[in-house]
Formats: structure tokens, sequence, C-alpha cells
């Protein structure tokens, strides 16, 4: 099965996986689904959680991820650096994130720190503040949308601007002797 363009390996074939695995702090849940914890890419280190396909995961706060690869059905509190929610991929809850990119649906209340991305598949509703925004085409986004930068309401003492009155409505000057045809009259 391939997540993002990669390809996983399985545990029973490689022997060192399974020594990885063995050492990674979160554990599959019950269900036969997946949930684990491991690099976040080659040369740098992080933790990973990635809820599988056919897992519901509920009732839960997970921090200190860096990670979160949301596939199948997540009820959570997440704090950590990056979230994915993949086509499949249904989040409810709560999140304080550094960047999220969602291509499948989130509801609740969501902080990405610097950047959410909602992908043209993405339906994300609730409470949302964000640093930068980029919805693509066909992407939904409703609720309570704000920036980060502009969370904070604006209000105003100042009172509003006063017209002056109108200048009186004079009538035109008659000239003797010439009518509105330029005639003499």
């Amino acid at each position: 099965m391939a997540i993002f363009g990669k390809k996983r390996e399985a545990v029973e074939d490689k022997p060192e996986l399974a020594a990885k695995n063995a050492t990674a702090t979160a554990t599959a849940p019950a269900g036969g689904g997946e949930a684990r914890k491991d690099e976040a890419k080659p040369g740098s280190e992080g933790s990973r959680l990635v809820v599988g396909s056919n897992v519901r995961l509920t009732g839960s706060e997970i921090s200190d991820c860096d990670t979160a690869i949301v596939e199948g059905r997540v009820e959570a509190t997440v704090d950590g650096r990056v979230m994915q929610i993949t086509e499949t991929g249904m989040f409810t809850g709560t999140v304080a994130i550094d960047m999220a990119e969602i291509r499948g649906q989130f509801n609740g209340e969501l902080t990405v720190r610097k950047r959410l991305t909602v992908c043209g598949t993405g339906k994300v509703k609730g409470k949302i503040r964000y640093g930068t925004l980029v919805v693509e085409e066909g992407g939904e986004l409703s609720g309570d949308v704000d920036s980060l930068a502009t969370t904070t309401p604006v209000t105003t003492t100042a009172k509003s601007p006063t017209i002056a009155p109108a200048a009186p409505v004079t009538k035109p000057e008659v000239v003797q002797g010439y009518s509105s045809r330029g005639a003499a009259g």
C-alpha cells in the first residue's frame, strides 16, 4: 500500500523493520488496523503516527507528534507539527499544528500556525485559524474561519464622519432679453 507515493514495507519480510517497530512508542490498536510511530523522513529524526484506512481511533490525546497521517477515522486532540488527512480520512476534534494538508474531511477546531492547505477533495468545517491559507479548486472551507494575524476583533470608538449640509439650491438667473434658445426675446 502506498502513502503519498511511498511504498510501505512489510514488517514480516524485513527483520530490521520488526526491530525498529518494536521500539516505537505507538502501538497498533485493536481491530486489525494500524497506528505506528517511526522516522518522518530519511536523515531527519521525528515521530510519525499513521492511522490506517480501516482504523477508528477515538478519545485520544496525541502530542509531540511530528507527522500525523489520517487515512481512517479519528476523534481526538492533536498537538504536533504536520498533519495530513488523506481522501479516505475523517478527523473530528481539536488540532494545534504547524502545517496541515486536508484531502479528506475535518470537523472541529483547527489551528494551523503556518500553512493550511485544503486540497480539491478536502472539506474543512468548524473553527479554523491559520497562518497562511491555500484552498484548491473544489476544496471546501466553512465555519468560523480567520487568519491568526486578524483573530483579535477590531473595535473602534471613533464617531462616524458627519456629512456637511449641502449648499442651498438656487434657481439660475434669467438675463432679460434672452431665452433658453439663445435668441433675443
